[in-house]
């Protein structure tokens, strides 16, 4: 006889059911959770968002219209305009058929953005924007279309201050774009192709670059992989926290549309430049005096130095503050102001950030030492500004194109020459004057071997053989520069 009664048997067979279901129940639930995570799991990767950063910068941003009347009796329809700032910014060089960039109008509608600076009514955008124009009209984010006065423009950057007549309006905060590094985030607000308040975003690709088409040789531009095409022109470009870093200005293509390479200048460096065009609506720079160039492998025995570094000073101009500091043609700079020049593009932004009067010190080497100079900045002319360096130049076998003869004491007070050189008495070869032999030219140095008088240039050149390059430092009444020629 059972000890149970049907009863308990009935509640324990329940009971043990019930036991079976939930330890099954308990044993599925790893695998579940496996397969399905729970919908308030973090994501494994997190992107950035830059929705609440473009709602609280893009008021501040705005579309640039500017007219001017053509100077042909042709009618230039956006098309034509457009086309033309495709070749102006992005091949350097005007589209064909079209005036050059030495014309000071260029009639049509040109497009492009910027941001206010101030509650005011200061406005920042690109000099080609608005170069050549008439009126300018600002169209505001929120529908108003404000005219415009041009403060001033600078080319030499790529900027313009522009002023219209309103209080209270947005403002985008004012970044550091010493701080930027490559790498990090960065945004784009601006009217591509017309399409207002248009939004990109990349990355810094580097830093320090020169400009695409040498227009503007004192602006270390950011690269950034950030979409900009034909109107975003003079917009932002913001860092995460919604600061400018700069203003959107170029781009590097074959086809004139964006090929994922675009340049802005450096916000520190416009900023400098709307100082000076509050003020007087011009903006003056420092200017040092020299032609720099990069220094070539072939040199670096001669120079004393391992890697090809620092910027090579290929001439000095007379009474410039370099030549007054006793920086000399053949020296290399390898810093300014405490700042590394590796490549010779690194100098002019650096001498053209400082105002005329500005002391600075400059570091180069001579012979392989390494020397200190300090100098004092005068104010930039553009006509005598630093260009790149002249190349070898192929020359005359018998006596290098041209003859040489004493130097003249009249020729010695035009050249301020107190003793010493040759003085360049007819030259054959039409290729040397590009190269920068002239008759009336006084040579100072064959190779670093001074010479005082026609025997000893002819000495000196006795020693040099068929195919190797001839170095001779020459003044006129411009400069004291390094001409490179090559003895066929």
């Amino acid at each position: 006889m059972s000890k149970f009664s049907p009863v308990s048997r009935f509640a324990v067979g329940f009971f043990s059911c019930a036991l079976l279901v939930a330890c099954w129940q308990q044993a599925q639930q790893p695998v579940q959770a496996q397969s399905a995570p729970a919908a308030n799991a973090a994501p494994l990767v997190s992107l950035p968002d830059f929705s609440a950063l473009v709602e609280r910068t893009g008021p501040a941003v705005v579309s640039i219209e500017a007219r001017g009347e053509s100077r042909s009796a042709r009618a230039e329809g956006p098309d034509d305009e457009q086309m033309q700032e495709f070749f102006r910014r992005f091949f350097g060089q005007p589209m064909p058929g079209q005036p050059g960039p030495q014309a000071p109008r260029r009639g049509g509608t040109s497009y492009g953005s910027g941001f206010i600076i101030s509650a005011d009514g200061y406005v920042l955008t690109n000099h080609h924007v608005i170069e050549g124009m008439d009126t300018v009209t600002v169209h505001l984010a929120d529908r108003r279309e404000l005219p415009a006065k041009l403060v001033g423009s600078d080319p030499a950057t790529d900027v313009a201050l522009l002023k219209v007549e309103a209080r209270g309006l947005p403002v985008l905060a004012v970044g550091d774009s010493d701080a930027v590094k490559p790498g990090q985030w960065v945004v784009a607000i601006g009217s591509p192709f017309g399409f207002d308040h248009s939004v990109t975003a990349g990355i810094v690709s580097a830093l320090g670059r020169p400009s695409v088409d040498g227009s503007q040789r004192y602006v270390p531009f950011i690269q950034t992989d950030v979409a900009i095409n034909r109107g975003n022109s003079g917009g932002p470009l913001l860092n995460t926290r919604g600061q400018v870093v700069g203003i959107n200005s170029q781009i590097f293509s074959n086809s004139g549309g964006y090929m994922g390479v675009s340049f802005a200048i450096p916000i520190r460096t416009a900023m400098n430049a709307v100082e000076q065009l509050k003020a007087t609506g011009t903006v003056q720079r420092g200017q040092l005096g020299v032609q720099v160039r990069d220094v070539q492998s072939e040199e670096l025995a001669e120079l004393g130095l391992k890697t090809a570094e620092g910027a090579f000073v290929a001439s000095v101009q007379n009474g410039s503050p370099a030549a007054k500091s006793g920086i000399r043609a053949g020296d290399v700079i390898t810093a300014f102001n405490g700042q590394a020049v590796v490549e010779s593009s690194d100098l002019p932004p650096l001498v053209g950030a400082l105002k005329p009067g500005s002391k600075a010190q400059v570091t180069l080497l001579r012979d392989g030492r390494r020397q200190s100079v300090p100098v004092v900045l005068t104010a930039l002319d553009e006509s005598l500004a630093a260009g790149p360096g002249r190349p070898a130049a192929p020359a005359d076998a018998a006596k290098l194109g041209f003859s040489v003869t004493e130097v003249t004491p009249a020729t010695r007070r035009r050249l301020d020459i107190a003793e010493g050189g040759v003085q360049v008495a007819r030259v054959s070869q039409p290729m040397l004057a590009r190269a920068g032999i002239n008759e009336g030219d006084v040579i100072l140095e064959v190779g670093r071997q001074p010479v005082a008088s026609v025997a000893a240039f002819n000495k000196a050149l006795a020693g040099i053989k068929s195919g190797e390059r001839v170095r001779l430092l020459v003044r006129n009444e411009q400069s004291t520069a390094i001409v490179v020629l090559e003895m066929p």
